[in-house]
């Protein structure tokens, strides 16, 4: 469950609107600044904020001297590939899809992502997506020659499909089977042979595919001969079952969803010789624990495979020998302060584990000190050395370059609120930094290390896109985008931006904010406030970052005061900072809120009786659980999409950050807003949709029924056809922000 993955769809809705032009409206006189007229202008200008972000579908080629990006047409609905060379700013166009069609078809061209053969001759597409869960569904996926401009279909209704890393063969998963297509012959041959209904070779069922944060449950070795694979059996699984109430009889959706306590999938680990056609299967004792990862090694044939014990909270690495599946245990890591991270979905790193080319050693990423650092280790298993140390935190690692022996990797060390690029040789000596600007730094960087893309903003600075090389220290090749339009607009509209805040809470511990006062702000004035949170663990909220949620503008354009925290439980701050919410979910995040709540109301421009407290997802547990552990505090909050009791929710998230049921119930019991629903007092606006397939409306209506017997009244509104993020189309997502809008003016005005 994660805030970013929950506003996906309400993103895709929010592209709709950055074309509208903001030109013509009419201000109260050219002199002065301009305000929005409505809540619709204030939404449909988003893109007037956010502005430019730089290339498009960004991959780099030739080992990262190179590379390609997408231009698209929003008119003609062609799109160009191109590639970009650094060195001298020569621009290739590689592929323009006008009077491309498909292979028997006189239909335009189209396709939703592409990858490179390794020997740059092919493209491979992904063309008429079907979404099945939140990330994954079927595609039909086509292959392109450069030198022919020819275009073939590979598969049809594939759920995955991946090129071999020679570039000459296609591997992809349809219909429960792995498959390989090769491109030279023209031939697919069947490589797996015993799926079933629930029963899938190379493909995750729900609750491995959200928690773990992978779609593709296959993985091809680095010499292109073995693919090694998950087998996921879910006929066990317990389901849930929903529907958006369409028709006279409504068809309903059924997925295996184990909840708390349940029984997950059964998974197992093969690994299939191309050349050959043998499947071996890895051996491994998995008991009731999972294997959440699997990489192949720099040596051939020899796959590493990470498990898991069912709370995540002990982690063994295991080697394997591909050709007769025998192993041993490598490393084995165990937490008593809580959960052991293998990925970080907010920090946008898939992988904590790294195996550098050519050399019999690995990197891992642990908090074992305290901070999540990088550590360096050998194929035997015994620790060569701590690459980085100190009172910060590695968040993510770009490239790892094997001649070089360097590192390139993303830090906190300048503070929390930002992140910068630094290098370090896998020693740990000879560390250099490449980004000095303060503020959040995003990087895509070739895998040599050698040239990035910068893409920042800070409070007062809108993004900023810059084209850089680490030699030299990292100087800047070329201004992608400044964005001088946002700079414009934000002069003629009355924009407010992010001011950052500490304070130090009644228990003793010093917290990160950020508030948006009104454009027209009076300090004599007292004005209603409202918290925006998410706080979920590992999350982040508050960056110095540039502020472009149009909403936020436009309630701060009417009175409000916007306020977030890096409650306890955020990542950036350390291992005690994260995991003191371990077993324990609820309590941290809504003390440190109300704390919040209550420092700003100390300000005599807050105005203590009027504050709201606003989430979705893990945000809105947070705001409903805020409100029954802290009556009186909020007058007003607006949940979305909530938990409201972790026993209805997932057994891989829940377990990682509560334990297990049996081991842990009284918290279970006490993190659970229903058990305190006799408490609450105020005002509650619950949105919700009957097909979120990940946090289930079953959540709101036993909350719902829990205020009821209590004798307390809120209200609810039900959007049926939307998913987790409940808007499903332009006019559900302004609707909804309608709605909530004038709830808030209702109750706080």
């Amino acid at each position: 469950m994660r805030l970013s993955v929950t506003c996906k769809s309400i993103f895709s809705i929010l592209i709709l609107f950055i074309c509208f032009s903001a030109s013509g409206v009419q201000g109260q006189n050219q002199d002065e600044t301009l305000h929005y007229q409505s809540l619709q202008h204030a939404l449909f200008s988003a893109g007037q904020l956010s502005g430019l972000s730089g290339p498009q579908n960004v991959t780099w080629i030739d080992g990262g001297e190179r590379y390609s990006y997408m231009i698209q047409d929003p008119e003609t609905r062609t799109t160009e590939i191109r590639a970009y060379n650094p060195t001298d700013q020569s621009d290739e166009l590689i592929l323009n899809t006008s009077g491309l069609t498909f292979p028997d078809s006189d239909r335009q061209f189209e396709f939703r992502s592409f990858q490179w053969s390794a020997d740059f001759r092919y493209l491979v597409f992904q063309s008429n997506f079907s979404p099945i869960y939140r990330y994954s569904g079927t595609a039909d996926y086509y292959y392109y020659s450069i030198e022919d401009e020819s275009l073939d279909l590979i598969a049809g209704a594939a759920f995955t499909a991946e090129l071999s890393p020679d570039g000459r063969k296609v591997a992809y998963h349809r219909d429960g089977e792995m498959f390989v297509f090769d491109l030279e012959s023209g031939e697919e041959t069947q490589l797996t042979f015993d799926s079933e209904e629930n029963l899938y070779n190379g493909r995750f069922g729900w609750v491995y595919e959200e928690e773990f944060g992978l779609v593709q449950a296959w993985k091809w070795s680095n010499d292109s001969r073995y693919i090694a694979y998950w087998q996921s059996d879910e006929d066990h699984v317990e389901r849930f079952v929903s529907t958006d109430y369409e028709g006279s009889y409504p068809e309903y959706t059924d997925i295996p969803y184990p909840k708390v306590g349940s029984e997950n999938p059964v998974v197992n680990i093969g690994v299939i010789d191309t050349e050959t056609g043998e499947n071996r299967w890895m051996d491994l004792d998995i008991g009731d624990g999972l294997i959440p990862r699997i990489y192949w090694t720099s040596n051939d044939g020899e796959l590493a495979v990470v498990w898991m014990n069912r709370q995540q909270n002990q982690l063994q690495l295991h080697f394997h020998d591909a050709t007769n599946g025998s192993g041993e245990m490598v490393m084995e890591e165990k937490s008593d302060a809580g959960w052991i991270d293998v990925y970080d979905f907010f920090a946008g790193i898939d992988d904590y584990f790294f195996f550098p080319e050519n050399r019999d050693e690995f990197l891992w990423i642990s908090d074992r000190n305290g901070y999540k650092h990088l550590y360096r280790y050998s194929y035997s298993g015994d620790l060569m050395n701590q690459v980085t140390d100190g009172d910060w935190e590695v968040t993510n690692v770009f490239a790892v370059n094997s001649d070089k022996e360097r590192i390139y990797y993303e830090s906190t060390e300048e503070s929390p609120l930002e992140r910068h690029l630094y290098s370090i040789r896998f020693d740990g000596s000879g560390k250099n930094k490449y980004t000095e600007t303060a503020g959040r730094h995003s990087i895509s960087m070739g895998p040599d290390g050698k040239y990035f893309i910068d893409t920042w903003s800070n409070v007062e600075t809108p993004t900023q896109v810059e084209l850089r090389t680490t030699e030299n220290g990292g100087d800047q090749l070329e201004m992608l985008v400044a964005n001088e339009r946002v700079k414009q607009y934000i002069e003629e509209y009355n924009y407010s931006p992010r001011e950052l805040f500490s304070f130090t809470t009644e228990d003793g511990q010093e917290l990160d904010g950020y508030m948006i006062r009104p454009p027209d702000f009076d300090p004599e004035h007292a004005h209603p406030l409202i918290m925006m949170i998410y706080g979920g663990p590992s999350s982040q909220g508050v960056y110095n970052q540039f502020e472009t949620n149009a909403w936020v503008q436009y309630l701060a354009q009417e009175g409000f005061v916007i306020a977030n925290v890096n409650n306890r439980g955020s990542g950036g701050y350390g291992r005690d900072f994260e995991k003191v919410v371990y077993e324990n979910l609820g309590e941290w995040e809504t003390y440190d809120v109300v704390q919040t709540a209550k420092y700003l109301g100390s300000y005599d421009w807050v105005d203590q009786e009027r504050m709201a407290i606003r989430g979705h997802s893990y945000g809105g547990y947070v705001a409903a659980l805020s409100m029954v552990l802290h009556p009186g505090v909020f007058q007003v909050g607006l949940v979305g999409a909530p938990v409201t009791d972790w026993r209805l929710y997932d057994t891989i998230y829940t377990e990682r950050y509560m334990g297990l049921l049996e081991e842990n119930e009284e918290n279970y019991t006490n993190s659970s807003v229903m058990e305190h629903a006799r408490n609450f007092t105020g005002n509650m606006l619950v949105a919700h949709s009957s097909m979120d397939e990940n946090v289930h409306i079953q959540n709101t209506m036993q909350m719902l029924t829990a205020f009821t017997n209590a004798g307390k009244d809120i209200d609810v509104r039900i959007y049926p056809p939307g998913a987790h993020g409940v808007a499903y189309n332009q006019q559900s997502y302004l609707l909804l922000h309608q709605v909530y809008t004038r709830y808030l003016n209702r109750h706080l005005k």
